[in-house]
């Protein structure tokens, strides 16, 4: 297995993160998914998603519809009544502001908030009220996957950015001013049928971005000031593939700051995203298509277990593009007389790449380990259209050559 996972760390960050607020892995084996409430604080709307699972272990967040950003909760359920804790415990027992709320029998919540400067305000609490649906696809899915998040998403108001031609392709860029994630559109240059397949993937990448920025700020709440900043870069239109890489630096509460490449790449005719082996098959059974957990795609059409994918990933592709970049770019593959040096030739930074579509062929991402993170960001490393031709995936498309 590799050592690192940069073009996946950011989601794996994330992932622990709400591991450790007990929000998302309880759904796994609680009776009951977390609760969504809606109401106000003082005279302040707020929106409220607590597990109520585990009495002597009550997890929560909410937010101040005004500003979106989450506030931690921790505390206990006695006798009906819930005692939270608003913020991250910095083991210093540091007093922090008390929610205690009872259940008003009708399914909602009334109580008070007080912080250690003896201010105490009432809070009011319903069930949160959900539409059936959104214009926008991606909301839909989040209303009844997770309604919180859909209900702060639903708050915030896209603003039309610059708008720019790529590849013979307009773009449209929008922007999401709190969590400063950008991305675009396409207008035109496609099919109505196909754009809309695009543009819905597109837009959900976008939304999921600014999800990722929510969940660091909440991750980095005990350590300070968080910092989350994403860049994309449009690599390759055409008629049969859309490429975009998306590239995140960040610091959510670990010990180091951050970085990974999170590329997305979609079948233009369907708008369904591509895994590698649907452009590139270097095994000798046909094709198999597996979406990696945490990459954008349904893991639902996976035709492989995770451990099928590993050993063709490690026993077949990683040995081979190892063979093809020593071919293509000898010095870059020579192996470094000193340990510190950066080691291209090594196969297991080879065998989970971030990877994307380019004019000239498919770039590949090498994946180091912490230490030597300083070695990614290659730009040499790409194979080209003419040796992919080759070693057809399991999608046929039409590839620049």
């Amino acid at each position: 297995m590799a050592k690192d996972y940069p073009s996946r760390l950011l989601a794996i960050t994330i992932k622990i993160i709400l591991l450790i607020f007990a929000l998302r892995a309880s759904l796994a084996f609680a009776e009951e998914p977390p609760i969504v409430l809606t109401g106000t604080l003082g005279k302040t709307p707020i929106v409220m998603e607590l597990d109520l699972n585990k009495p002597e272990a009550i997890t929560g967040r909410y937010f101040y519809q005004k500003y979106h950003l989450d506030l931690p909760l921790n505390g206990t359920q006695e006798d009906g009544e819930l005692t939270l804790q608003e913020g991250m415990d910095d083991f210093n027992d540091t007093p922090r502001p008390t929610l205690r709320l009872q259940s008003d029998g009708k399914s909602g919540w009334q109580g008070t908030w007080s912080n250690p400067q003896g201010k105490i305000m009432p809070i009011a609490l319903t069930p949160a009220v959900l539409p059936e649906s959104n214009p926008d696809v991606f909301l839909t899915q989040l209303i009844h996957d997770a309604p919180y998040e859909y209900l702060r998403l639903s708050g915030l108001a896209l603003k039309k950015g610059k708008q720019q031609n790529f590849m013979g392709y307009p773009l449209q860029w929008w922007h999401e001013p709190q969590s400063d994630i950008s991305l675009f559109t396409l207008t035109s240059g496609y099919p109505d049928a196909q754009l809309k397949l695009i543009n819905e993937q597109l837009m959900a990448r976008l939304w999921q971005q600014v999800i990722d920025y929510h969940s660091c700020m909440l991750g980095a709440s005990q350590f300070g000031k968080g910092d989350f900043v994403q860049s994309v870069t449009p690599e390759l239109l055409s008629p049969t593939a859309v490429s975009v890489n998306v590239s995140t630096s960040y610091s959510c509460g670990g010990a180091h700051p951050d970085f990974g490449d999170s590329p997305l790449n979609l079948d233009a005719q369907t708008g369904a995203a591509l895994s590698l082996e649907d452009i590139l098959w270097v095994g000798k059974e046909k094709p198999f298509h597996y979406m990696y957990a945490e990459d954008t795609g349904d893991q639902s059409g996976n035709s492989v277990s995770f451990d099928d994918y590993s050993e063709y990933r490690e026993k077949n592709f990683a040995p081979w593009l190892i063979t093809q970049f020593k071919q293509l770019y000898p010095r870059e593959m020579q192996k470094p007389k000193g340990d510190d040096n950066c080691d291209y030739s090594d196969a297991e930074i080879w065998y989970f790449p971030s990877w994307y579509l380019t004019p000239k062929g498919i770039h590949f991402g090498p994946s180091f380990a912490r230490v030597m993170r300083a070695c990614e960001g290659t730009h040499w490393s790409v194979l080209p259209w003419s040796v992919r031709d080759k070693y057809q995936g399991g999608v046929a498309l039409a590839l620049p050559q």
